[in-house]
């Protein structure tokens, strides 16, 4: 790269650090690709990183030593992600959304880049600070939400299949009891998909009662593998805590009430904010 004056090489290192999210980038690295002394990097870091603060666009941890460096941590403030969850919920609440069983209609949603953005950016929030190697969801439309938050973690996706494909290869796969409509159904994943021992964080749609999810627990099982978290779009309110397969999670949003015969929703924030003080 051609050195560039200091107003350019800001903008062009922003720009490096934001596509590069929870990426050790070494002093060094910086200094060769814009031919630089360190003195004047860490100055350019330093306003980079007041500005990210400020503006809420994430943080910048520096590590010192050798193999130091500054690493772009996603995040997002409670209140703005406070705001964009009340969006959701009253984009859930229309009434042409309620569909048979007392599921709500998110397909369309699910496939607006801008708010699976945002989405991304707040399980990547929410999941900052624990030791992830691998996204899962189960196909087909936690898809775009394992994609959006491995986007703002760098983190790789794996994809459950309800089926076994000849094109994966050999596979593992179990039968779970479905929460919701207590049935039995088939998940499977790729032996080579997951690395055993793997730390993995866990993405889904909607959660009933959670037998999908803790069919996915389940599967992990088989390849010695840790669940690292539990993040759910939407949640259903009306089952009751005893019903719950399983307890440790975060959602966004939380369907509290459907009539199916009016089509009236009530839809509030998820457990997200438990334990946060919103402003």
């Amino acid at each position: 790269m051609k050195k560039l004056k200091r107003s350019a090489r800001l903008v062009e290192m922003t720009q490096y650090l934001l596509a590069r999210p929870h990426t050790l980038i070494s002093l060094t690295a910086f200094a060769d690709r814009y031919q630089s002394a360190k003195s004047s990097i860490s100055e350019d870091l330093a306003i980079i990183k007041e500005v990210f603060e400020e503006e809420g666009i994430g943080q910048l941890h520096t590590l010192a030593g050798a193999a130091g460096g500054v690493k772009y941590i996603p995040t997002v403030r409670k209140e703005a992600a406070l705001a964009v969850i009340r969006e959701i919920c009253r984009q859930l609440e229309q009434p042409e959304r309620v569909l048979a069983g007392g599921y709500l209609y998110m397909t369309d949603m699910i496939g607006q880049p801008a708010i699976m953005s945002e989405v991304g950016r707040m399980f990547a929030t929410a999941f900052a600070g624990r030791e992830i190697d691998v996204i899962m969801t189960v196909e087909t439309k936690g898809i775009p939400l394992a994609y959006a938050t491995a986007m703002y973690l760098n983190l790789p996706v794996v994809i459950v299949r309800r089926d076994n494909k000849v094109t994966e290869g050999s596979a593992v796969s179990i039968n779970y009891v479905s929460g919701s409509t207590k049935r039995i159904q088939t998940m499977s994943l790729a032996r080579r998909a997951l690395r055993e021992q793997s730390r993995v964080l866990i993405i889904d749609d909607f959660m009933k009662a959670g037998g999908t999810v803790q069919g996915m627990i389940d599967l992990l099982a088989e390849f010695d593998a840790t669940v690292a978290g539990v993040g759910v779009f939407v949640e259903s309110g009306e089952v009751g805590a005893d019903e719950r397969l399983f307890h440790d999670y975060v959602s966004l949003a939380r369907l509290a009430h459907v009539d199916l015969k009016t089509k009236q929703t009530t839809v509030v924030p998820g457990n997200y904010f438990d334990g946060m003080t919103i402003a």
